[in-house]
C-alpha cells in the first residue's frame, strides 16, 4: 500500500504548511482562502443576507473593511442590480449591531459568543479592553492575549474607522419612530441604502420586506408592487414622499 504524504504547501496561496500534531495550517496572514473565510464568518454572525461564499468570491472582498467600502454600483455589475441591491441593505442594517455581536464576529481566537457576553458586561464600550478589563471579565490567560494583541494590532490599525459604535447592548438606547419598508425605486435619493441611514438617523427603523411591525411604506414610483398591495391589505400607512417622514 501506497503511504499517503501529507501536503507541504497550501494550496491557495503556495506558502509552507506548518504541522502542528495531526494538523496542518497555513501561517500565512495573506492567505486568500483564509482571507475569504474571515469575511464569510464576519457576514455569518451578523447574518448579513446574500454575503455567502461565492458572493464573497464574485466581489472579491477580501477584508471586512471592503465589505462596507463596496459601491452598489460595482456590486450590481457583478451580481445583478435587484441582488446588489438587497446586499447594500443588509450591510447597511449590520451597521447596527453592538459591540456584544461584533466582538464574536471577528475571528479572534478563543473569543467567541459566551467570551464577548463575558466581556461586554463589564465593559461599556471596545476602547474599555485591556488586561484588567479581561481578566475582570474572568477570561483565561490565552483568551486575553489574544484580544489584546487583535486590539492592538487589528482593530487600531485599520478596524477602527468602520462605521460601528462599538458600543455594548446594554449601553445602547432604542427610541424607534416608526419601522419603514420601502418599495421599488426611489426619486428622493440615489439608493436606498442611503435612505436607510437618513431614516434611521432620524428614528425609523428599516425592514426589507412588509413584516407585521412595518407601520409605513414608502412607495414613490406609484407602481402596485406586491408590497404596496400587502401593506394596503394590513392597513399600513403609504406614503409617495418619503421626506414627509423625515423633515427634509
Amino acid at each position: 500500500m501506497q503511504k499517503i504524504e501529507p501536503p507541504k504547501i497550501c494550496p491557495s496561496c503556495h506558502e509552507a504548511l506548518e504541522q502542528v500534531k495531526d494538523q496542518l495550517f497555513c501561517r500565512n496572514s495573506l492567505c486568500g482562502a483564509q482571507q475569504y473565510k474571515k469575511v464569510e464568518h464576519f457576514a455569518k454572525v451578523l447574518k448579513i443576507k446574500g454575503l455567502g461564499p461565492m458572493s464573497i468570491k464574485k466581489l472579491n472582498i477580501r477584508d471586512i473593511n471592503e465589505i462596507y467600502e463596496l459601491k452598489e454600483d460595482v456590486a450590481a455589475e457583478t451580481i445583478g442590480e435587484k441582488l446588489a441591491n438587497k446586499l447594500m441593505l443588509e450591510i447597511e442594517n449590520s451597521k447596527k449591531a453592538s459591540l456584544n455581536q461584533l466582538l464574536p464576529a471577528f475571528g479572534i481566537s478563543l473569543v467567541g459568543n459566551t467570551a464577548s457576553q463575558k466581556l461586554c458586561k463589564v465593559i461599556s464600550n471596545i476602547y474599555d479592553i485591556s488586561e484588567a478589563s479581561c481578566k475582570e471579565a474572568g477570561l483565561g490567560p490565552k483568551a486575553t492575549e489574544n484580544v489584546l494583541d487583535w486590539y492592538e494590532n487589528e482593530f487600531l490599525i485599520y478596524l477602527k474607522d468602520l462605521d460601528f459604535s462599538f458600543t455594548s447592548e446594554e449601553t445602547i438606547e432604542k427610541e424607534v419612530r416608526g419601522t419603514v419598508c420601502i418599495s421599488g425605486k426611489l426619486s428622493s435619493f440615489k439608493t436606498k441604502a442611503e435612505a436607510q441611514k437618513v431614516l434611521e438617523e432620524a428614528g425609523y427603523e428599516v425592514k426589507s420586506s412588509v413584516t407585521k411591525d412595518v407601520t409605513i411604506l414608502i412607495n414613490e414610483s406609484g407602481l402596485e408592487s406586491t408590497k404596496t398591495k400587502k401593506a394596503r391589505e394590513s392597513g399600513i400607512t403609504i406614503l409617495t414622499d418619503l421626506k414627509e417622514i423625515i423633515g427634509n
